[in-house]
């Protein structure tokens, strides 16, 4: 059976010494269990945004993981949409930034019978660099062919309704929510995986499972988050891939709440 290990919200910097052991965890989980691929899925930098140096950083840690990767980014790596970010709008000098270490912010990784896709979430609704990713979107959509599809964002598509008008910092913004109709409707999709929320929930809607996978950094209280709901717990996915679906086992990892870390992470 095809695995996929899903590794999500790492929010590594030199220049604090958090979250190693959890990534040296993950490591040797992913040197004995061999994952198919290893699915990055955003905000591998505690500030990539503005900070070369946590990139890089983040990016010598994770390509050390063994086999294929594919990496997508998250608001902390890119900046993102002005109404989540006014202090760091994704821009043309973020994403080539982030694409020096960790390449374009979305791709597609073919495995026997299954077609992995990431999407870079961060650009959606904001007018930048968006008609290549839509492009991409049409392309793999096209020819997927007999495979089966699982597709990996950093931000969930909604965290309340599909049509929810509003824009929020949590979901893709509403107004980018159509374009990704070629992959969401595509009959072929089984998974589809975020991060982002550092927390973990699972619900089924036919075949499709959509889940959010808990970070590998820390966790928050559900005032901190609009009251969110989900398991707040420390860790990663392995997706373990049939031919017609998934299953999801969860890696538990010891749990950092964010208070505890603000000084050393996102002190303002």
């Amino acid at each position: 059976m095809l695995t996929i290990l899903q590794i999500s919200d790492t929010h590594l910097s030199p220049r604090n010494g958090l979250f190693l052991d959890n990534v040296a965890t993950l490591r040797r989980i992913a040197e004995d269990r061999r994952p198919d691929l290893t699915v990055f899925s955003g905000d591998l930098s505690l500030d990539g945004a503005d900070r070369e140096d946590d990139l890089a950083f983040a990016a010598k840690l994770l390509r050390a993981f063994p086999g294929p990767h594919l990496f997508i980014p998250g608001n902390h790596d890119t900046g993102s949409h002005p109404v989540g970010m006014p202090h760091q709008p994704v821009n043309a000098e973020r994403l080539a930034r982030y694409r020096r270490f960790f390449g374009d912010g979305f791709g597609a990784v073919d495995l026997p019978g299954w077609r992995a896709i990431g999407l870079n979430t961060e650009i959606m609704a904001t007018g930048v660099e968006e008609e290549a990713q839509a492009a991409f979107i049409a392309a793999s959509a096209a020819t997927i062919g007999d495979r089966r599809l699982a597709l990996f964002l950093h931000k969930p598509v909604f965290v309340t309704t599909p049509d929810d008008p509003a824009i929020d910092v949590w979901s893709v913004p509403p107004a980018s929510r159509p374009g990704l109709a070629p992959l969401l409707g595509h009959p072929a999709l089984r998974l589809v995986a975020s991060g982002h929320l550092h927390m973990f929930r699972q619900e089924a809607e036919g075949a499709v499972s959509r889940i959010w996978c808990p970070a590998a950094s820390f966790v928050m209280t559900p005032d901190q988050q609009d009251n969110l709901q989900g398991l707040r717990r420390c860790g990663a996915l392995l997706h373990h891939l049939a031919e017609d679906g998934v299953t999801t086992e969860m890696l538990d990892l010891p749990d950092t709440w964010a208070a505890d870390v603000k000084h050393l992470t996102y002190p303002g």
